[in-house]
């Protein structure tokens, strides 16, 4: 989602925070490093997970120490405007980007260690749009990070892709990794159900089992009818092949905002390191249909004793089915660059 255009006067402060970043010093005291390092090392103890709020103020002072810089730090470009917008996961992101940070600084905590070898910060477009304007930011999500050695905000800093974070935290941590060569360390996820809920739920199963057991004994339950049994496997299938588990643990979006045009939806993301909820459902359903198609022609269309009537089902079944089998595989094709070919025996 693109933000909305900066104005004059915007640009205008831009210009001269460039001009005060041209003529800041190059050689800086260490007096100095050692006071904005133990600044930064202080606002970091006092955020519950880590993460620093960056102001234009403070990148200026962080970016007059000299390069190399003695850290690493990573960005999270934020908008609250645009929280409201779901196809953004803007407050998903920042979550999952919290959580990176509170992750590392719990497995990386060393008492004889004065500073941190990487930094977190989350910066907001309606205070510090000269900033964004510095790393040429103009559509979000957007997550960067800066190496020591970076000089050129634009150019020398690394920007996460899509893919970078579709598993969310997992795959962010695997990307600083990668380019700091820093560990991470194990994402230390919050429980899912609080102790006092479980104890609950604990208390009302044991209070029921007699009820339950009574009415399974009499046979008077849903679990005696067998097209919720069919209705349940069919429902089973489809959660099965359309990758609905993957898209709950990484809390995948459905769809997300095109880059190059924010006015547009993607719905299939082509390359394999990345799957929306969207095309999940839509391979899904090929395979249902085709499931199902097989299921009517081994339990019902069988006992069809018409067999003209049975032909032509048959006919539009195979039609059918090919043209679902033959969807998936382009599709497959498309998005991870793969071919799979039909392979014939030579004695046919």
């Amino acid at each position: 989602m693109s933000l909305s255009p900066i104005s004059t006067t915007t640009a205008a402060a831009t210009a001269v925070v460039l001009l005060i970043f041209t003529l800041l010093p190059h050689n800086v005291t260490p007096l100095h490093s050692d006071s904005i390092i133990s600044d930064l090392s202080a606002l970091q103890s006092e955020s519950p997970t880590g993460v620093i709020h960056l102001t234009d103020a403070l990148l200026r002072r962080i970016l007059s120490l000299p390069t190399p810089r003695p850290f690493h730090f990573l960005i999270f470009f934020d908008a609250k405007q645009l929280h409201s917008k779901p196809e953004l996961s803007l407050p998903t992101l920042k979550s999952e980007f919290s959580l990176v940070s509170s992750s590392f600084y719990s497995n990386n905590y060393n008492p004889n260690q004065q500073q941190s070898a990487l930094f977190f910060f989350e910066i907001e477009f309606q205070e510090s749009q000269s900033s964004f304007a510095l790393f040429g930011v103009n559509s979000l999500p957007h997550i960067r990070l800066i190496p020591p050695s970076a000089k050129d905000l634009k150019s020398d800093s690394i920007q996460m892709d899509a893919s970078d974070y579709s598993s969310l935290a997992e795959s962010m941590a695997e990307l600083i990794e990668s380019r700091t060569k820093l560990s991470v360390g194990p994402i230390a996820r919050p429980p899912l159900i609080s102790k006092k809920l479980m104890f609950f739920i604990g208390a009302v199963i044991v209070l029921t089992i007699p009820f339950i057991v009574k009415r399974l004994i009499s046979g008077n339950t849903i679990f005696h009818d067998k097209f919720i049994w069919m209705a349940g496997a069919i429902f089973v299938y489809f959660f099965s092949v359309s990758g609905a588990m993957f898209n709950i643990i990484r809390k995948m979006p459905m769809f997300m905002v095109d880059r190059q045009d924010p006015g547009k939806m993607v719905y299939f993301y082509q390359g394999s390191g990345m799957q929306l909820g969207a095309e999940g459902f839509a391979v899904g359903f090929l395979y249902t249909i085709l499931g199902l198609l097989l299921a009517f022609t081994t339990h019902v269309l069988v006992r069809v004793r018409n067999r003209t009537v049975q032909r032509l089902v048959m006919i539009v079944v195979l039609f059918v089915s090919f043209w679902a089998v033959k969807k998936v595989v382009s599709l497959d094709n498309w998005k991870t660059g793969y071919g799979i070919h039909g392979y014939w025996p030579s004695s046919w």
